[in-house]
């Protein structure tokens, strides 16, 4: 059984905003690598980080990031 998964929508919301992942992590105020390691599932943002990709994208939250799999019951 495989735990819950962060996925995200980033690289085709970039393309489709003809965004490099340098206008990203400047608008977001990381270094490119993060933005490279979020955008490939490497790396989890925190939530302010995720918003502010969001907004940077002009995107909403849960149109960039998705969660896949369950959590496990309590």
């Amino acid at each position: 059984m495989s735990g819950p998964m962060l996925k995200n929508a980033i690289r085709k919301i970039r393309f489709d905003r003809n965004m490099t992942q340098e206008e990203l992590a400047l608008r977001c105020g990381v270094s490119r690598q993060t933005v490279m390691s979020i955008e490939r599932g490497q790396t989890n943002p925190s939530v302010l980080l995720a918003y502010k990709i969001a907004s940077a994208l002009d995107a909403e939250v849960v149109e960039v990031f998705q969660m896949e799999g369950n959590l496990a019951p309590v």
